[in-house]
């Protein structure tokens, strides 16, 4: 008998849906907006804080949400006073 194979895993990502908060970007499966995440790391908070005060973010919820934050605001955005990001390139454009 052949050993069972494993699933891979799925990483957690961030993601926006207009049916989901409005379409701000939360972090997938959840109603965890990013942006809150992003404030507690900024603020220097324990993984272990941030669990307790969301204990449904998933256990790689904080890493998507680093990852999301260098995509968005770049390598600074823990120091960054940033405001929400754009949805709309085109806008700039004007």
């Amino acid at each position: 008998m052949a050993a069972p194979r494993r699933s891979a895993t799925v990483r957690t990502e961030v993601v926006s849906d207009p049916t989901v908060m409005s379409g701000d970007p939360v972090v997938r499966g959840t109603r965890i907006l990013a942006e809150t995440i992003l404030s507690y790391l900024r603020a220097d908070c324990s993984p272990e804080e941030i669990f307790r005060d969301y204990p449904r973010l998933p256990v790689d919820g904080i890493d998507a949400v680093a990852r999301w934050a260098e995509t968005i605001y770049g390598p600074e955005w823990r120091s960054m006073d940033a405001p929400a990001p754009s949805t709309d390139e085109s806008l700039s454009d004007r």
